[in-house]
């Protein structure tokens, strides 16, 4: 790994009180008549050459977190800094110099590669845009360094996307994100479309990169397991808002918020035999609607510990028990320690 951010330094990414919504229009009349709360809030930092593990069902707005990071959605509020630079009020032209330090890997790697572009075409794409990254001159051969890189046969750079399996097609939208030399790469649910040999193949392929290169990552998944492999620093996301944070090894051991808690407590364990038995955590009840998210803490309507005081008063995002931060009036960890 690369060698840790000397304390103090600022952070490569800066996320404040992000919101992110979208208008909710009348089926016949289309005037607006409420909105989406798809981020709420949501708080975090990104060192350089670091990893921050986003996790949460689907819904929760991990995806729209990325995208109003990228620029790709526009926030209604909240501030995000990169490098110095506060993204929310920069003018197209600048914010077109900033991207190329943050590109993107998305989740589908069979929609997210023009089918009538050869593999040279898709990575060399972006030097077209940014002529001032590599001369035209040294297109063909920059394409085969990433091939290889990222571990495919420079050879088969006049390919297309569908003479690839899935595995080789996340591996071609990788090179494509590394063609601008980036700082940041946010990668949303990256492998999730995968089988789960080819999964760990692209994690470590993502790790092998961050190492080589210094690259940070916001990685995006469901998957506990996958995010545990790769991830510095874990953030939890539950209907738009952050509701845990903390260091990998500290989230898995001592979760304190019940819905991490009911997360880890389905992810399966390879050695049951090694640990006490323990009672699976269901969680009853629907996920709210985002249009209409409940009143106080917004996992209270399905959570177990849930009192008046989780309705009234929403629990700020603190550290609780001396350990990590977490939004819960009642956090307690696995053995029963309470606030």
């Amino acid at each position: 790994m690369p060698p840790a951010q000397p304390a103090g330094a600022a952070p490569l990414l800066s996320v404040r009180d992000l919101h992110t919504s979208f208008p909710l229009r009348s089926a016949l009349l289309r005037r607006v008549v409420g909105e989406i709360q798809a981020v709420a809030g949501v708080s975090f930092d990104i060192p350089a050459g670091g990893t921050l593990g986003l996790v949460g069902e689907s819904g929760s707005g991990k995806s729209t977190v990325a995208r109003t990071i990228i620029g790709l959605e526009k926030a209604r509020s909240g501030s995000i800094v990169f490098e110095g630079e506060e993204l929310t009020s920069l003018p197209k032209a600048s914010m077109r110099r900033v991207r190329r330090q943050l590109q993107m890997i998305f989740q589908d790697p069979y929609a997210s590669l023009n089918p009538r572009a050869t593999v040279e075409q898709i990575i060399s794409e972006a030097w077209e845009i940014h002529p001032d990254v590599v001369p035209r001159n040294r297109h063909r051969a920059e394409v085969r360094d990433l091939l290889e890189r990222v571990g495919l046969n420079p050879d088969h750079a006049k390919r297309y996307p569908h003479q690839f399996s899935g595995g080789q097609r996340q591996r071609i939208g990788i090179a494509r994100a590394l063609a601008l030399r980036p700082k940041l790469v946010i990668c949303d649910e990256a492998v999730s479309a995968l089988d789960v040999s080819v999964q760990a193949q692209v994690l470590n392929l993502l790790a092998d990169l961050r190492r080589d290169l210094g690259l940070a990552y916001l990685f995006i998944a469901h998957d506990l397991s996958v995010v545990r492999h790769i991830s510095d620093q874990v953030a939890v996301m539950y209907l738009g808002r952050v509701v845990e944070t903390a260091t990998q090894d500290e989230l898995f051991q001592r979760p304190l918020h019940p819905y991490t808690q009911a997360l880890l407590s389905a992810v399966p364990d390879p050695k049951p035999w090694t640990k006490p038995e323990r009672e699976p955590i269901i969680i009853g009840g629907d996920v709210p609607s985002p249009a209409d998210p409940p009143s106080g803490c917004r996992f209270r309507t399905r959570c177990w510990k849930a009192e008046d005081i989780c309705a009234e008063q929403e629990p700020a995002l603190e550290t609780r028990l001396d350990r990590h931060p977490t939004a819960c009036h009642f956090a307690t960890d696995l053995a029963g320690a309470t606030r």
